[in-house]
């Protein structure tokens, strides 16, 4: 009988969909069992989100995780479908904690310190960094959000999230050249706002 020489097996990683509908439907236990499943991929979104507000960000990755996760899961009129909703939704509560964050600093400073706001035409809206510039970009992205909310959420997702194309076409479930495109209009739009202010 040969030996198996391939050492004790990891069990298998939780699936997060499951644990997010079980949550749903009153399960609280699911909720304990969601943090370990989740935590991985939210330092991620949060370390790319922060990465974006340039060097010197007061706000540390771990304290963003754990902010956007409490928000989370107070959300208690969620009905949880799968894990791209629910990563969806932590790029929008990333947004507000980061907007939040940044609120409070200009008001600490009376509006102190700002900077202008550029759009690079690479794959990502970016920053020079500041309070100001997401600032600046969450009001364009609530003016965007009113004349279409889809290409709003596309960027939220994509900036905030730090989605990539597929995982937000999933998240939106729509096609990735969908987004493409509509990434395209978005910046462009995103960018001539925020030149013009």
């Amino acid at each position: 009988m040969p030996r198996d020489l391939s050492g004790p097996q990891a069990p298998p990683p939780p699936d997060v969909t499951a644990l997010l509908i079980s949550w749903s439907s009153g399960e609280r236990s699911a909720a304990d069992r969601l943090i370990p499943a989740v935590y991985e991929e939210l330092h991620r979104q949060a370390a790319r989100a922060l990465r974006r507000e340039g060097d010197g960000h007061s706000l540390q990755v771990t304290a963003l995780v754990h902010e956007a996760y409490l928000r989370l899961v107070d959300q208690r009129r969620v009905q949880w479908r799968n894990r791209s909703q629910f990563f969806g939704l932590a790029a929008e509560v990333m947004r507000r904690v980061l907007v939040d964050h940044a609120r409070a600093k200009l008001t600490a400073k009376r509006g102190g310190g700002m900077q202008r706001l550029t759009l690079d035409g690479a794959a990502d809206v970016s920053s020079g960094g500041g309070d100001a510039d997401i600032l600046a970009l969450h009001d364009a992205l609530d003016r965007l959000a009113l004349l279409d909310p889809h290409q709003a959420r596309l960027v939220e997702l994509r900036y905030f999230g730090g989605m990539t194309i597929e995982e937000t076409a999933d998240a939106l479930d729509i096609s990735a050249a969908t987004v493409k495109r509509e990434w395209v209009l978005a910046r462009a739009w995103l960018r001539r706002e925020l030149d013009a202010s």
